[in-house]
């Protein structure tokens, strides 16, 4: 349980560093908790949508030796986008390829630091 509430702040932290890097990429209210349910919510879509669109696009992932993963990690920051009722904005599919590569940076980062890379608690 522990780790999984590390990996919701884990994503909650990625989505401010991504705001704040990214000018395409906006959070429209600020506070913690705001973060948090992005947090949660893009876990979730991690975890459910993610897997689905890997299967479905595998020939693509194939063919450009693993590239069309960044243009999945967007499309799953730009779903958070949608279903997030506006809490987060996201200006378009190039700045959500980009965003989901800053995300995907931090994640790694801050996994590696907390000791999180590889577990599944």
């Amino acid at each position: 349980m522990r780790t999984f509430f590390l990996r919701l702040g884990v994503n909650a932290v990625a989505i401010f560093v991504t705001a704040a890097l990214l000018p395409g990429i906006r959070v429209r209210d600020e506070n913690p908790l705001t973060y948090l349910l992005l947090g949660i919510l893009f876990g979730v879509l991690n975890a459910v949508v993610k897997p689905v669109l890997k299967v479905l696009t595998c020939p693509l992932i194939l063919l450009t030796l693993g590239l069309f993963i960044l243009v999945i990690n967007g499309l799953i920051l730009l779903l958070t986008s949608v279903l997030s009722g506006g809490a987060l904005v996201v200006d378009g599919l190039g700045t959500a390829i980009l965003g989901g590569i800053v995300m995907s940076l931090t994640n790694v980062v801050l996994e590696a630091l907390l000791g999180l890379r590889g577990k599944d608690d």
